[in-house]
């Protein structure tokens, strides 16, 4: 039997085993699941709706397939009231259809898509392990996605300590609420980076550490008035590890060095929380230890009776620069160009951002939600970057490059985008390097979803985007591309045998000279343990 035979044989009798021993479970309360199956066949790429916002578990293979597993444990320990879940989500790729296939891109044989502990006691949630988390302020089935904390890349494994709950402020009547999170992590796609630059001779990274942190809060009380304002800032750090096919200058002043040890001590997590310090391979101009990202979030929501609407924004920002909108930029002149001697800074404009508006109907089956976004991120803080010298003590901290850094694999885990796909994700190249080569564009973006009948779902999203590259690698004129999906999803009625049963179709496309030609279906079988 050959190996793309036994293979295959062996990952069907997995399923089926699974597949039978999760029925045994139904009768006991603590235990819930789901089995599923997806298949997905394209003439090209995944159409970008097809492949995006699955945190990360999808692939651009036009022939792809899935089955996956999930099996969630939940208890009370009643002495101290704390309640807590083991989750485990195991997903076995379908590698081999015919003779000759390739190997699939989903990179792994078997993946790991989460497993984790979850530890509650009354408002406070500690999580150890890889989950995915959604995105906050924004309707995850119909939005692009936020920039920072998305849902589109494969969960970090981390510990995180969370105010997963609004926790009212005391003495504010419940005018005041607040939650948020912190987590440290490592991030587990050190094998793909490896296999995806092959031979190019481009940068990976290995155990690249992982910060983020988010505070939200409400100011509002719905049951007194109906309009509420949601104000939040999510910050996230890459840092540490080892930079491998360096070419630079090591610690040890050694140039073509092949690896670049990174700073992996304390002062480093430290820098992580608070941004400081500075890089391995930094000279004089230091800037914050790490890749720091971030975004600032502000949400107006009306709850009526019969409906609701929403205005956000997502200001994505990478540095001083996009983060407060200014810089120092008084430094003296002549042999004290390194000297702060005046108070004085340049003012950057707010230009970059996502808009966003959702409108929900309550009590209209046909139309439920509706999305609407644009986005811009083609200023980043300008197009000049000048540090200060002996000859002109300008500081001009522009070229941003959202998403990308110079040691650090970028703002990716396993290829994809860890926060919005309409930034063009590194899986998308075919040269080995990982970066965003399409980081400077506007889009706007549309989403509907609500039910056609009963226990029939509908949803439909459609994106247009205008891309001009990067500031160091710009397009030699814009480039566009038009994404669209429809999806159809069947739940099995109560009174029937197949009851657990729910079925998905969709068809994606792409259109344009970003993202290809795409055309693509893509099928889902789920059941559900209960």
């Amino acid at each position: 039997m050959k190996k793309h035979s036994q293979s295959a044989l062996i990952t069907l009798t997995i399923i089926a085993a699974s597949v039978s021993f999760l029925p045994a479970l139904a009768g006991n309360d603590r235990v819930s699941g789901t089995m599923e199956f997806q298949a997905s066949a394209s003439d090209n790429n995944t159409p970008l709706w097809l492949n995006a916002n699955k945190y990360g578990l999808s692939c651009l293979q036009s022939l792809n397939a899935y089955a996956r597993g999930t099996v969630y444990y939940n208890d009370v320990y009643k002495p101290w009231n704390v309640s807590y879940t083991i989750g485990s989500d195991l997903v076995l790729p379908l590698r081999y259809w015919y003779t000759g296939y390739k190997e699939s891109e989903y990179h792994s044989t078997i993946i790991l898509q989460q497993l984790y502990v979850d530890v509650r006691w009354r408002k406070a949630l500690f999580t150890i392990g890889a989950k995915q988390q959604p995105a906050e302020l924004r309707d995850n089935l119909l939005s692009s996605g936020a920039q920072t904390f998305g849902i589109n890349a494969r969960p970090v494994p981390q510990g995180r300590l969370a105010m997963a709950d609004w926790w009212s402020i005391p003495r504010t009547n419940d005018w005041l609420a607040f939650k948020g999170h912190i987590a440290y992590g490592i991030m587990s796609d050190a094998d793909w980076e490896e296999a995806f630059v092959g031979t190019s001779g481009k940068t990976y990274n290995r155990w690249t550490r992982y910060h983020e942190k988010a505070g939200y809060i409400r100011i509002g009380k719905e049951e007194k008035f109906p309009l509420t304002l949601t104000v939040g800032l999510e910050m996230a750090a890459q840092f540490g590890g080892s930079l491998y096919n360096y070419r630079g200058t090591d610690q040890n002043g050694y140039r073509g060095s092949d690896a670049l040890k990174l700073k992996n001590d304390i002062r480093s997590y430290w820098n992580a929380f608070i941004p400081g310090g500075g890089d391995t391979n930094e000279t004089e101009f230091k800037n914050a230890e790490g890749n720091q990202v971030g975004s600032w979030l502000l949400r107006f929501n009306w709850e009526a009776e019969n409906f609701s609407i929403g205005l956000y924004g997502d200001h994505f920002f990478e540095d001083h620069s996009s983060m407060f909108f200014l810089d120092y930029n008084g430094y003296g002149e002549g042999e004290h160009w390194k000297e702060k001697q005046k108070l004085k800074f340049f003012v950057y404009d707010l230009r970059d951002g996502q808009l966003g508006l959702d409108f929900r109907l309550k009590n209209f089956q046909w139309i439920e939600a509706v999305t609407l976004e644009f986005m811009n991120t083609k200023y980043q803080s300008g197009p000049v970057y000048h540090d200060r010298n002996s000859g002109n003590s300008d500081h001009l901290g522009g070229i941003d490059d959202y998403y990308n850094h110079s040691t650090l694999p970028g703002w990716q885990h396993w290829g994809q985008a860890i926060g919005n796909p309409l930034y063009r994700s590194p899986q998308y190249n075919t040269d080995g390097y990982i970066y965003f080569e399409h980081n400077r564009f506007t889009a706007w973006h549309g989403g509907v979803r609500g039910s056609l009948a009963d226990k029939l779902d509908y949803r439909l999203l459609l994106t247009w985007q205008k891309s001009f590259g990067g500031y160091r690698i710009p397009t030699a004129k814009p480039i566009e591309n038009t994404s669209f999906m429809a999806e159809l999803t069947y739940q099995m009625p109560e009174n029937c045998w197949l009851r657990n049963f729910k079925l998905c179709a969709a068809y994606g496309m792409d259109k344009g000279n970003l993202l290809g030609d795409n055309q693509g279906v893509q099928i889902t079988i789920q059941y559900k343990l209960k």
